[in-house]
């Protein structure tokens, strides 16, 4: 059983980790596979959760936000993130300010091939906007997040933190 445990990745474990670094809103599209993440997240009094139609608003409204001395972090799925490729370009490359993106990987698999093509394409997607990320799975990963609030800090330029739990355990 506590071997189950250290392979899940609590939504209390990310909760954590953005109260760490200083969070002040999220910014996402609320979905089936993040619900019970979503529905702490509007719990918390020192994190605001701001809803956007489209994940391509949220690394304006990032901008936005970091611009007014807020800490934001854009929560979407890898397709999310795709479908924001131009608006990571506009806004958050080309501005140049720090931005962590919390991704779920969806479709990734360690078991082999996956029929999923928003996993095949998103790390290639990565590396063509020159965007450096974290591999987060379980618990014990969580520190990796720190680090990429560091990197973008440092480097005034996006870091990804990629969720490759598929949300496990997230939607209780």
């Amino acid at each position: 059983m506590v071997e189950q445990q250290a392979a899940v990745l609590s939504p209390e474990t990310l909760i954590d980790e953005f109260k760490k670094n200083g969070v002040t809103h999220i910014i996402t599209i609320p979905d089936s596979e993040t619900n019970y993440l979503y529905e702490l997240m509007l719990k918390q009094d020192w994190l605001d959760v701001v809803p956007v139609s489209r994940e391509g608003e949220g690394p304006s409204t990032a901008l936005g936000l970091n611009v007014a001395g807020k800490t934001p972090v854009v929560l979407v799925q890898n397709t999310g993130m795709l479908e924001s490729g131009d608006s990571i370009r506009g806004m958050a490359l080309d501005a140049g300010f720090p931005l962590v993106m919390v991704v779920g990987y969806r479709g990734w698999t360690r078991r082999g091939k996956t029929p999923d093509t928003a996993a095949v394409y998103t790390e290639p997607f990565l590396h063509a906007m020159g965007l450096n990320y974290y591999f987060v799975e379980r618990n014990s990963d969580a520190p990796r997040i720190s680090e990429a609030f560091s990197e973008a800090q440092e480097t005034r330029r996006p870091v990804v933190v990629l969720i490759g739990d598929e949300y496990h355990g997230w939607n209780r």
